[in-house]
């Protein structure tokens, strides 16, 4: 695969037009000889620019690039949840995949709970591969993918970015997510299933959580975990915040959301956090993506037995 077959595949999934499956497989075998070298907790640099859910809101995903600037001019973290619920997971994962292949050193992708065969198959992502490439094939060699995503972030060795939360098995140490196996499906329960389950909350210690999986975690589990580990702020995404991010326990701890309208009804605004060189903070806020400038998604036919 060469450069200009990359720029070609990113120009083309940039239209939200599908690449071929061949190529998808290429670009999926490339991309995972490059995160077979990256950490569970992957060193990220300012300044960069931090991105929550994007659940498949290709448009929306695209309304983001022209706020926060274009990859390679812009250095970006995304958080996960990359896929499922919106129409176009399967545009939106592959032009994220093809630009990491293009640029590794200016995009870093970190896995979501809805990196996930099991999830995958419930809220959208598998059903959409086959529809539109007719077989599972592109849905494995994703899927396959995501078990090579990093774990969490370590930004300038000061801010902590993963997608859900902490976890009662990594006992307030760094060094112990650097421990896990990642390269597996995700578990129902321990310490890698908690980072990306997990959800902040306005009590002490450790809850039970709602999702059926991860935690609950308190201020004083976040006071803990900063202080042991000299950070500053853990960033996270993984929870819908009308506002587009939301702080809280003193600013410890923020909350990024970054699907505008997420499922094309709820209303929210999106934002991405910007970090400069110095780590000062700039919350930029978007909306979804103009009627006018986005596709229409192609109606499932209906079975014939339907009919």
């Amino acid at each position: 695969m060469t450069i200009s077959d990359l720029d070609r595949q990113i120009a083309t999934l940039k239209r939200c037009e599908l690449i071929k499956e061949s190529e998808v497989k290429e670009l999926c075998h490339k991309a995972k000889e490059l995160l077979m070298d990256e950490g569970n907790v992957q060193n990220v640099f300012a300044p960069v620019t931090v991105v929550g859910d994007i659940h498949g809101q290709f448009y929306d995903l695209r309304e983001l690039f022209s706020v926060g600037g274009d990859v390679p001019h812009t250095n970006y973290l995304f958080v996960g949840d990359f896929v499922d619920r919106g129409f176009y997971s399967v545009e939106t994962f592959l032009l994220l995949l093809a630009l990491k292949v293009r640029y590794p050193d200016r995009i870093t992708l970190i896995r979501g709970n809805h990196e996930s065969r099991q999830i995958t198959q419930v809220y959208g992502f598998y059903d959409e591969c086959l529809r539109k490439y007719g077989s599972v094939n592109v849905w494995r060699y994703c899927t396959d993918i995501f078990d090579y995503l990093s774990l969490s972030a370590l930004i300038d060795h000061s801010i902590f970015a993963v997608h859900g939360g902490l976890s009662p098995s990594i006992q307030s140490s760094i060094d112990q997510i650097r421990k896990i196996d990642r390269k597996i499906e995700v578990p129902h329960d321990g310490a890698m299933c908690d980072l990306l389950w997990s959800d902040p909350e306005d009590i002490d210690g450790w809850g039970l959580s709602p999702r059926g999986a991860g935690y609950l975690f308190g201020g004083d589990i976040v006071q803990e975990f900063n202080q042991t580990n000299n950070i500053s702020l853990i960033c996270r995404a993984h929870q819908l915040v009308m506002e587009g991010f939301k702080h809280m326990f003193d600013e410890t701890l923020v909350t990024v959301w970054s699907a505008p309208n997420y499922c094309y009804r709820c209303g929210n605004v999106a934002a991405i956090l910007e970090l400069d060189e110095h780590l000062n903070k700039n919350f930029k806020r978007f909306d979804d993506a103009p009627q006018g400038s986005r596709g229409i998604p192609a109606k499932r036919a209906q079975p014939e037995y339907f009919l």
